[in-house]
This record gives structure tokens, C-alpha cells and sequence, in this order.
């Protein structure tokens, strides 16, 4: 298994898997249409941001989105990990354990001094993240409000 930046195919094939990743990582509360989900992924790209793909057999098996996102409160530029996705007929096998890692590699090579990352409280991967050293820093709490 190879880990590296997609080709333009590729990168088209992961833009069209991303609305399962975000609905999968968002726990089934967020379904974005393809068409924005692209601009937004786009505008990452644009700004920096790029994808390493885990790919075998000319097959993409997962990938990861990496960046660099801006401290609002003190102007601190961090690297920043915007999606991990793993296809589901290659689930278990070490692949995110692996994207993880390149990607933890390709931000500390850029200068990063911290990597950031946002996960629905529930989602099985903080277990994987917590494993990788992350630790929980700040906590997003959300109240639903009904009008009548």
C-alpha cells in the first residue's frame, strides 16, 4: 500500500466519496449535497490544504485531508486534520492508523508545532486519536431549539 498525494482521477474519486465521509463522521447529523461539499473542499485546496490517499492495486482504500487552520484568539497557525476516511471493505486493517501517521508527518515537516482536530463526540475514531497522543482540549456544545 502506497500513501501518497492523488492524481487528478483519484482526487476526483475521493471528492465524490466525501459527502459518505462527512455523514459518516458527523454520525448521520449532517448530509452535505455534493456540489457544496466541493467548493468547500476546493477552497481548502486552493488555500493549501491537500490530500495523501492510501492507495493498493490502483485502488483508493482511504484518505486523509490536511492543512493548517488559524488561532483566532492569538494568531497561532496550527496544522490542522480535516477528514479521515477509510472505505468500508478495508476497515481494520491499520489503514487509518497509517494515513494518521503520514499526515502527523507531512504537517511536522511543514513547521507545525501542534496538530488540530475536530471529531463528533460519539465517533469511534477519537479512541484512535486518543491512542496517537491527541487529547481532548476544548469541548462544542449544541442545544437544539423547537419553534412551534
Amino acid at each position: 500500500m502506497d500513501i501518497r498525494k492523488p492524481n487528478e482521477y483519484e482526487l476526483t474519486q475521493i471528492l465524490s466519496l466525501s459527502p459518505q465521509s462527512l455523514y459518516e463522521g458527523t454520525l448521520g447529523q449532517i448530509e452535505s449535497n455534493q456540489e457544496r461539499l466541493e467548493q468547500i473542499i476546493l477552497m481548502l485546496i486552493e488555500k493549501g490544504s491537500y490530500y495523501l490517499a492510501a492507495i493498493e492495486n490502483h485502488q483508493i482504500m482511504g484518505w486523509i485531508l490536511i492543512g493548517s487552520v488559524k488561532n483566532q484568539f492569538n494568531d497561532e497557525v496550527n496544522g490542522f486534520i480535516y477528514e479521515l476516511y477509510v472505505l468500508e471493505e478495508f476497515r481494520g486493517k491499520g489503514i487509518s492508523k497509517r494515513l494518521i501517521g503520514e499526515g502527523i508527518d507531512h504537517l511536522k515537516n511543514e513547521g507545525y508545532a501542534e496538530i488540530h482536530l475536530n471529531a463528533y463526540e460519539g465517533n469511534h475514531a477519537i479512541k484512535l486519536y486518543e491512542k496517537l497522543g491527541f487529547n481532548r482540549r476544548t469541548v462544542m456544545m449544541s442545544l437544539p431549539l423547537k419553534f412551534n
